[in-house]
């Protein structure tokens, strides 16, 4: 399959931006989606953004027009650029990958494959 790699979390201060990082160490042509969920304590883990093969996104509505994500298919690695961070950002966030290596993709045909997770906290 795959495997994840996170790295670039921090503690931040309001304000600030953090650029997280996803190293993904497996077939790229499976790789149906890649994106970015967080868990908060107490909370349950939710989408932050996602990014197909096709290059569409879609981002969670409390992070539109502050984080950004990016793929670099060459070096199979995933970006997410957090900027005017917030203390509701504060959170585990887990690289995540739709592996699907059919052809045509229907949503639960692929298997979901998580990082480890990484830690960041946003204090005010």
């Amino acid at each position: 399959q795959v495997k994840l790699v996170e790295s670039g979390g921090d503690l931040a201060q309001v304000g600030d931006s953090l650029r997280l990082s996803c190293s993904a160490d497996g077939n790229r042509n499976c790789m149906y989606a890649m994106g970015w969920y967080r868990q908060a304590p107490g909370k349950e883990r939710e989408l932050v953004a996602q990014i197909t093969r096709g290059g569409l996104t879609n981002y969670a509505a409390s992070v539109q027009g502050r984080f950004t994500i990016s793929k670099d298919e060459n070096k199979n690695t995933l970006a997410l650029q957090m900027t005017s961070l917030r203390p509701e950002d504060t959170a585990v966030y887990f690289c995540n990958v739709i592996w699907f290596c059919g052809v045509v993709y229907q949503p639960g045909l692929g298997a979901d494959v998580w990082g480890q997770g990484i830690q960041v906290t946003v204090s005010s």
